[in-house]
């Protein structure tokens, strides 16, 4: 008996090698696009979440100025509640957009740093007592 292989074995055995070598190839391509879809799906469940949380929050700051204000109606003054321990609500930061009039373009203050007031703290530009001692 000789141990040679026929051409129709040899060509099954190099087949069943490649079918396995493509399963693996399939089972990497399904994963991945697992990883994708998953990634996708909870992408817009954090939207959809953080949209939620955002509400809820101007809702409950919107009850606490309506709050304030009826305090204030009922004849609180805004320097009684601060001694209690409540001060005014914070107040929501509104942009404003201003045109140029002579050019005609838009100049949004938005994404400017927000001004910072000086309160005499910066030691540069304040004379020292004892500078001639």
């Amino acid at each position: 008996m000789s141990n040679t292989l026929s051409v129709e074995e040899a060509v099954e055995r190099a087949r069943r090698l490649q079918d396995d070598r493509i399963t693996a190839v399939r089972d990497v391509a399904t994963a991945r696009q697992n990883v994708i879809d998953v990634r996708a799906e909870t992408d817009r469940e954090l939207a959809e979440l953080q949209a939620k949380i955002a509400e809820r929050i101007s809702t409950a700051e919107r009850e606490d100025a309506q709050t304030y204000r009826a305090a204030l109606k009922a004849g609180w003054t805004e320097k009684e509640l601060r001694e209690i321990g409540f001060a005014e609500p914070d107040k929501k930061r509104r942009t404003r957009r201003t045109r140029a009039i002579s050019s005609g373009t838009n100049t949004d203050t938005s994404d400017a740093a927000p001004a910072t007031q000086d309160h005499g703290t910066d030691t540069d530009t304040q004379p020292t007592e004892h500078a001639n001692n």
